[in-house]
C-alpha cells in the first residue's frame, strides 16, 4: 500500500482543486501536512454551493423564492453546511477508524475529507442553468411536462461527481489513518449502515405512532 509520508523538501506544491481528481491520497497528505483547517473551510465554502444546489431537486417545501434568492442562500449557507457535514463525517471516520488501528486525528480527517466536496464544484454551472431556466422541473416532484435539455447532462455529471467523491473519500480516510483502501472503505461503510438502521427504526416508530394516533 502506498502512502505519502515524504519529507517537506521532496513534496511538490499541489493545487488541491486540481490534483485531488487523479491523486486523492497524495493530495490528502498535502492537506494534512501543509494546509490549515481554514484552507479546508475555504474549500468547503466553495464546493458546498454545488452540493446545496443539487439538494434543491424535488424540494417543493422551499418557499417560492426567486432563483437569485435561492442561489444567494446556497452561497451563504455553504460554509455552515460544509463545516457541519464534514465535521460529522470526520468524527465518525475518526472514531470507527480506530477499529482498524487508524492513526489519524480529527483534524487530519477534517482536512482530508474536505477534498471530497471539490467534485461538487463541477455541478454549480449545471444547476444554476437549470434553476434559472426551469425551476419548476427542478424543485417540483409532481412536475408534469417536457424535461428541459439541461436535465440529462446534469444527471450524468451528478452521477459521476457522487461516485468520484466517494472514491476520494476512501483515499482520504486511508491516507489520514494510514490504513488500506479496504479498511478505509469499511470505516466509511460501517457507520453509514448503523445510521441507516437507526433512522429506519426511528421512521418506523414514528409511522406506527402516527397510525396509532389516527386510529384513536
Amino acid at each position: 500500500m502506498e502512502h505519502y509520508n515524504d519529507t517537506q523538501q521532496e513534496r511538490p506544491k499541489l493545487n488541491p482543486f486540481l490534483s485531488v481528481w487523479l491523486h486523492p491520497k497524495q493530495t490528502a497528505r498535502y492537506m494534512i501536512d501543509e494546509k490549515t483547517t481554514g484552507y479546508a473551510i475555504l474549500i468547503l465554502s466553495i464546493s458546498y454551493i454545488g452540493s446545496l444546489l443539487s439538494g434543491l431537486i424535488d424540494q417543493e417545501f422551499i418557499p417560492d423564492f426567486s432563483p437569485w434568492i435561492l442561489l444567494l442562500l446556497c452561497v451563504i449557507f455553504a460554509p455552515i453546511a460544509g463545516i457541519i457535514g464534514t465535521g460529522f463525517s470526520a468524527l465518525l471516520t475518526w472514531l470507527f477508524g480506530k477499529l482498524f488501528k487508524g492513526t489519524g486525528t480529527f483534524s487530519d480527517l477534517f482536512r482530508s475529507l474536505s477534498l471530497t466536496a471539490i467534485p461538487f464544484i463541477v455541478l454549480i454551472p449545471f444547476y444554476i442553468v437549470w434553476l434559472f431556466t426551469s425551476p419548476e422541473s427542478l424543485m417540483d416532484p409532481n412536475f408534469i411536462g417536457t424535461l428541459p435539455w439541461i436535465f440529462w447532462p446534469t444527471t450524468l455529471v451528478s452521477f459521476v461527481v457522487f461516485i468520484w467523491s466517494f472514491v476520494i473519500s476512501v483515499g482520504a480516510v486511508a491516507e489520514a489513518h494510514q490504513i488500506s483502501n479496504w479498511m478505509a472503505f469499511f470505516t466509511i461503510l460501517i457507520p453509514s449502515i448503523i445510521l441507516f438502521v437507526i433512522f429506519f427504526v426511528l421512521f418506523f416508530i414514528i409511522l406506527i405512532g402516527i397510525i396509532g394516533i389516527g386510529m384513536m
